[in-house]
């Protein structure tokens, strides 16, 4: 690794790719830093010293590397953008119009990515004012844990015209950090998106690590650092992980040549889902806590026993029917992801089409089923680790009594997966300008 990276400062065209990079992921954190304008700095800091106590807001405020308890420019970061993403590959297999896209290409996949654009700015919108109104009025006291403390960010009497600032502020700096993105992937080394979660993802580990050991003696913090390794190894091992489906190509005579005869695989990765079924199962726990935020306080009547429901058996990372509930949602979408992105039968069809086969196994419906029993039996391990992994941060906060768990669940699969991708992308390219070939 060392070896490439020192290949890397040598070719000045991929050195200027990672400054370029690095330049753009230093704007980023700049932006994550600087507070929206016309709140009380006041209660800012409030906001920040109570989101440590990984309430429901930990989770959004993960993505954006802190931004979100600062309530900075870039505090939705790019989830919005990844929501939009999501919900788009999902409408893609329900609206023909989309399948018809997907078909067409390059030029098919830009009309896509333009309504993706177009999505997350309404979702960002969406997001952006739903905060503004909780934080600016005081309601967001589930959002902080489970006996939160409310934090107005704007005092009584705030004008209209001051929300709307503040929400187009937000909605503004989303849009920057698409733009941003953008720029990365085809300026720079990796995938754009990717890269600024990942710098959200590790820009908070040494303030975690750090705060663990003020709270802790050395042997719990050394524990940790154990625990940390041991699932670190854990991820890279199962990322890396796939099953190779052995396909062979008939020979056929066209003209006086002939074709096929080669053998390849399809790869099914064992965690083919990726960090997706987590986003996916946390936004749905997120959505009683927001519509008991936007309800009010109350401390009597029905409201009342709501919030104290949700708070003790939703919002409580501790609590054994949360953990379970959680589990199984992430099991659940992983295959619900799963069958989305990969079609048994529209894969079989292509390997008929293209006089393919699987040894053993006829072309067709007999590979289709195949194939669909292949991907559930694969499907479980996965599922089951990245359940096991999503619940570890939950399982040693109850066990040791401390805040948060710095490397665990979704911030370390983030961080391994892009860093492994953006590894392959910088090997692909030392191996495109310095190929020896298989002489030497």
């Amino acid at each position: 690794m060392f070896a490439n990276l020192k290949n890397v400062l040598k070719i000045p065209d991929l050195r200027n790719k990672v400054l370029f990079t690095l330049g753009m992921v230093a704007l980023y954190r700049l932006g994550a830093n600087i507070p929206v304008p016309g709140i009380d700095l006041g209660q800012v800091a409030q906001l920040q010293e109570q989101a440590q106590t990984q309430g429901a807001i930990g989770f959004l405020n993960l993505f954006s590397g802190g931004a979100l308890s600062s309530f900075a420019v870039f505090a939705l970061g790019i989830m919005p953008y990844i929501t939009a993403s999501i919900i788009m590959q999902v409408l893609g297999v329900a609206i023909p119009k989309l399948q018809e896209w997907q078909d067409q290409g390059a030029v098919g996949q830009r009309k896509i990515t333009q309504w993706t654009r177009y999505l997350a700015l309404a979702i960002a919108t969406l997001q952006a004012t739903g905060l503004t109104f909780i934080f600016g009025r005081g309601y967001g006291g589930s959002l902080l844990g489970q006996n939160g403390p409310n934090v107005q960010l704007l005092p009584d009497g705030t004008s209209n015209w001051r929300y709307l600032m503040i929400i187009m502020t937000l909605v503004g700096g989303t849009a920057i950090l698409m733009w941003i993105g953008e720029l990365i992937t085809q300026r720079g080394i990796g995938n754009g998106m990717s890269i600024l979660i990942f710098s959200s993802v590790v820009s908070r580990l040494p303030y975690a690590y750090y705060a663990v050991l003020q709270q802790k003696e050395l042997i719990f913090f050394l524990f940790l650092v154990a625990i940390s390794l041991v699932v670190l190894v854990s991820i890279i091992y199962v990322e890396l992980g796939q099953r190779r489906i052995p396909v062979q190509f008939a020979k056929r005579v066209v003209g006086r040549r002939m074709y096929g005869g080669q053998s390849t695989y399809i790869p099914l990765k064992v965690n083919q889902s990726g960090v997706i079924p987590i986003i996916f199962a946390s936004s749905l726990l997120l959505l009683p806590v927001l519509i008991t935020n936007l309800l009010g306080n109350s401390t009597e009547g029905w409201r009342r026993s709501l919030t104290q429901f949700i708070n003790k058996w939703v919002v409580n990372q501790t609590n054994p029917v949360h953990l379970l509930i959680y589990g199984a949602m992430i099991v659940g979408f992983a295959y619900f992801y799963n069958a989305i992105a990969f079609d048994p039968a529209k894969q079989a069809d292509q390997l008929r089409k293209q006089g393919g086969f699987i040894p053993g196994i006829r072309p067709g419906p007999q590979t289709e089923r195949y194939l669909s029993k292949t991907l559930n039996r694969l499907t479980l391990p996965g599922a089951v680790f990245l359940a096991i992994i999503a619940l570890l941060p939950s399982i040693v906060l109850a066990l040791g009594n401390v805040q948060s768990f710095p490397f665990g669940g979704t911030s370390v699969l983030i961080a391994v997966g892009v860093a492994l991708e953006t590894m392959k992308q910088i090997d692909s390219q030392l191996m495109l300008r310095n190929y020896e070939g298989f002489l030497k």
